[in-house]
């Protein structure tokens, strides 16, 4: 994701998939603890739906819109954990591997020697 963007001026910005299909709009966006930078957006899949989380590493805005670089259908399966608290190492990982992505070794305590307890990905805001 652009580096420069403020994180609390995602939330409100409608998310688009990789296809420029509409997936909701951005609820929350939490902060890596150790880095302080945006790593996951909490979605707002719908009226009655959920909260979907994508990474924003691989996403950009474009004309004041979120792109996630994955089709609806796979966002919209992604793990459910719920908003308004921290993502849990264990938690973040289902994440990466929902997604197909390699999981960061460097910068944030993750990977096999992090602590199991250690919570990590603060909201923006709080």
């Amino acid at each position: 994701m652009q580096s420069d963007i403020d994180p609390r001026s995602l939330i409100g910005r409608r998310a688009l998939d990789r296809d420029g299909t509409k997936i909701g709009t951005v609820d929350e966006v939490y902060l890596d603890d150790a880095t302080g930078s945006p790593e996951w957006a909490a979605v707002r899949t719908g009226l009655f739906t959920r909260d979907a989380f994508v990474p924003l590493e691989p996403s950009e805005v474009v004309n004041d819109e979120l792109r996630v670089p994955f089709r609806k259908a796979l966002i919209r399966d992604a793990p459910d954990f719920g908003v308004g608290r921290h993502l849990s190492p264990e938690q973040e990982l289902q994440l990466y591997h929902h997604y197909g992505m390699d999981v960061p070794r460097s910068g944030s305590g993750r990977g096999p020697d992090a602590p199991p307890d250690r919570d990590f990905g603060e909201v923006a805001g709080d």
